[in-house]
């Protein structure tokens, strides 16, 4: 893998070890498994997103037929797919807290695809939406699974109230199932512009649209019209006015305009002098920009093996894996250390690490040498040294941060054999904080912490006290 293009570019850099450690290959095996048997709750759970509703409830408070629609959609669900796809943050990678973003809408005329005009409705949509947690809760890196319809209700079926929010306009999965429908993902290959090459991508016919957009950018101005018909199209528009954000200061007001007989193109617009521009239509943010795995995939960064197996059979159709391999820690072989001019062995024995080439009698004088504080054997100190900080400390803190528990645990065991007890050190420590944090998210997710109906919001004004003040009480 040619390392100066990951280096030479924070982006691809930071991608890589989202690829790495965000999704792991036991998470994509186990939910496809429970998947393709017909098990989407047990796929959910194999892939770490909670369910916040309940079907029967919902086919007798909504009817039947709403019912029968979400569940077939969530027989095809690929949680591990929509875990690979949902948005992050840097620097870490980290799945965007607090986000809720709109997997598939269900009206009441039976319309759920966001290609099909949609009539004016008397009864709000329910939407399928995914929910992360606050950065505070966010431990173990779940995601959870709620319906919304814009209501507060206090039904059990959409979840808990006091954790309503609106899905987020700029984020929006139900205009791009293909990054989570298993129906759907070879349109992912289109969708994305892998079907040709960069050099045969046209440039935008409005000269200006290109001069706009920042240097160095990795925007899919190619697609930007055809995503912005489908996206007016989920409005009920043919065309219009719509909202490119391309950073936290930088927007784009564009109109999807008819040129000729051909297909409609976007022309930079100016911002209307009603100030109606806040309620234009945003552009997905899945298709303002090229799309990472290509980026990384043409840069010679990732082999399709380490892709996703749904991403990697789209994109690359002639050459997909079967399966995801990955860069796993070498754990489980005995390693070599340089000790008293020799090379020894340790390595896991009876479920603890040991020193191999030294025999048990050598080994308590050398342990009561060090407790009367003489220099122990260099054996024993990496023994040590791999307990308090070890050479694989960077990735088990990678896997913790985000939630492979089950990975870090592996990698540790592998090491220090299972039987192992911990020393005081960075490598305790990480494994005490990512225990810290899931007690956390299951005290949110349970209502015991947090902001609640009988709690006062951290960031809400707390009520005076009806005390004086002691400056008040002497200026009378």
């Amino acid at each position: 893998m040619p390392t100066e293009n990951v280096h030479g570019d924070s982006r691809l850099s930071f991608w890589l070890r989202v690829r790495e450690y965000a999704v792991p290959a036991s998470m994509i095996e186990t939910a496809t498994a429970r998947r393709s048997a017909g098990d989407w709750a047990g796929a959910c759970a194999a892939a770490g997103i909670d369910i916040d509703f309940d079907l029967r409830f919902l086919a007798r408070s909504r009817g039947h037929d709403l019912a029968a629609r979400i569940r077939s959609d969530l027989r095809h669900l690929a949680p591990d797919l929509l875990r690979w796809h949902m948005p992050r943050i840097a620097p870490d990678g980290l799945l965007r807290p607090g986000l809720t973003v709109s997997l598939a809408r269900y009206d009441a005329a039976g319309h759920d695809d966001p290609y099909t005009v949609h009539p004016v409705r008397r009864v709000a949509p329910v939407h399928l939406v995914a929910r992360t947690p606050p950065a505070w809760a966010d431990g173990g890196q779940r995601i959870s699974l709620a319906l919304w319809d814009g209501s507060r209700s206090e039904h059990g079926c959409w979840g808990d109230p006091r954790r309503e929010a609106r899905p987020d306009r700029r984020f929006r999965l139900d205009l791009h199932r293909h990054l989570w429908d298993a129906r759907r993902t070879d349109e992912l290959r289109v969708r994305s512009g892998a079907d040709r090459p960069p050099a045969d991508s046209p440039p935008p016919p409005d000269p200006a649209l290109l001069a706009a957009l920042p240097p160095g950018h990795r925007c899919a101005v190619d697609r930007w019209a055809a995503e912005a018909g489908i996206l007016l199209r989920a409005e009920g528009l043919t065309s219009g006015g719509i909202t490119v954000r391309l950073g936290a200061r930088r927007r784009l007001l564009l109109n999807l305009v008819a040129d000729g007989p051909g297909p409609p193109v976007l022309r930079i617009g100016a911002a209307p002098a009603d100030g109606s521009a806040g309620s234009l239509p945003i552009l997905p943010d899945a298709a303002v920009r090229t799309l990472p795995d290509l980026d990384l995939i043409r840069t010679g960064s990732i082999e399709a093996g380490r892709l996703h197996p749904l991403v990697a059979s789209a994109l690359l159709p002639d050459r997909a894996p079967t399966g995801r391999t990955g860069t796993a820690d070498r754990v489980g072989q005995p390693r070599l250390v340089e000790c008293r001019g020799a090379r020894h062995r340790i390595g896991p024995v009876d479920g603890v690490l040991a020193a191999l080439d030294h025999d048990p009698a050598e080994i308590r004088r050398e342990e009561l040498l060090a407790a009367l504080g003489g220099s122990p054997l260099p054996c024993l100190r990496a023994i040590d040294a791999a307990h308090r900080r070890p050479d694989c400390l960077t990735g088990v803190r990678e896997r913790l941060d985000h939630g492979d528990i089950a990975g870090a645990l592996a990698v540790v065991e592998g090491l220090l054999g299972p039987d192992a007890l911990l020393r005081a050190g960075a490598l305790r420590d990480e494994l005490e904080a990512a225990a810290l944090r899931r007690i956390t998210y299951g005290l949110f997710r349970s209502g015991l912490t947090g902001p609640g109906p009988d709690r006062i919001p951290p960031a809400a004004r707390r009520p005076r006290d009806r005390r004086l003040h002691p400056r008040q009480a002497q200026s009378r």
